[in-house]
């Protein structure tokens, strides 16, 4: 039987989602409710809201907040943590099974330790490059990499992180007029041809610790370049995903996940969400 509460809060490697199947909560989830959850202290704190929908043809059907109300194709941890959702609250029984996101249909393989999923292997669709490979930024010239995979991505290779502020010089990125629709932007520093440090600018979340389909799009644009080759393992300030380069750039990362709590919204706090 599948438990009532309002909500499950997880991560994958610091980057933390909350879960809320609408069936189970008395409001709608509008923009106005997903920026208070969210919010760190008025709400719950995460780092976006994973809602439970019907599928497009696929086993299961998943609408990915970012913080700020607005709405994100994809997520390479958000995808983690809705399938130990799923298996772990009695959605489902399988160890693999189909997703659909706004950005495309995921193909999920889990690992179990003691009865509970601790890593998740996710096929994250293919890459497509295009868009700009030079930017101006407060005068500065940047040679960049564009590409999607499933959301858009805009990848700086750097000599040393160091020297890189994600925090100033990201947001000056993302909405450059270069991205009408704004962008995630990665900074890369290539370690080995098999290991690549990144730091994460998000669309609509800010600084984050780790990304999923960000670590996707610094290994496929440092292998595009000859930096890297097909498997390598991408360290960020939460931790390390390990990611595989496909046949026409076909994306597999494998990663952990983390369960953190699970509960229901007070009547206070549901009385300002239904409002």
């Amino acid at each position: 039987m599948i438990a009532r509460m309002h909500y499950v809060k997880s991560h994958g490697l610091g980057n933390d989602y909350i879960v809320i199947d609408p069936a189970k909560v008395p409001f709608r989830l509008t923009p106005d409710a997903v920026r208070l959850i969210c919010d760190r202290h008025l709400g719950v704190g995460s780092d976006g809201i994973l809602e439970v929908v019907a599928p497009g043809g696929a086993d299961f059907g998943v609408r990915i907040f970012n913080p700020d109300g607005s709405l994100a194709e994809k997520s390479g941890n958000g995808i983690r943590i809705f399938a130990k959702y799923l298996r772990e609250h009695g959605y489902t029984s399988q160890d693999h099974f189909t997703v659909d996101t706004a950005g495309g249909r995921i193909f999920v393989q889990l690992a179990l330790r003691e009865g509970r999923v601790s890593e998740v292997t996710a096929d994250m669709g293919t890459v497509t490059f295009g868009g700009p490979e030079l930017i101006d930024v407060n005068g500065r010239r940047l040679a960049v990499t564009s590409l999607s995979i499933g959301n858009p991505h805009c990848v700086v290779i750097v000599d040393d992180l160091a020297t890189v502020d994600p925090r100033a010089l990201g947001p000056l990125i993302e909405t450059h007029r270069a991205f009408p629709a704004r962008t995630n932007v990665q900074f890369a520093q290539i370690l080995s041809r098999s290991h690549v440090a990144i730091e994460i600018w998000e669309r609509g979340a800010g600084y984050t610790l780790s990304s999923g389909t960000s670590s996707c799009a610094v290994a496929a644009a440092a292998y595009r370049k000859g930096l890297v080759d097909r498997d390598v393992r991408v360290t960020m300030p939460g931790g390390d995903l390990d990611i595989r380069i496909g046949d026409g750039y076909a994306m597999r990362l494998r990663g952990p996940v983390e369960e953190v709590m699970s509960g229901d919204f007070s009547p206070d706090l549901l009385q300002r969400l239904r409002s």
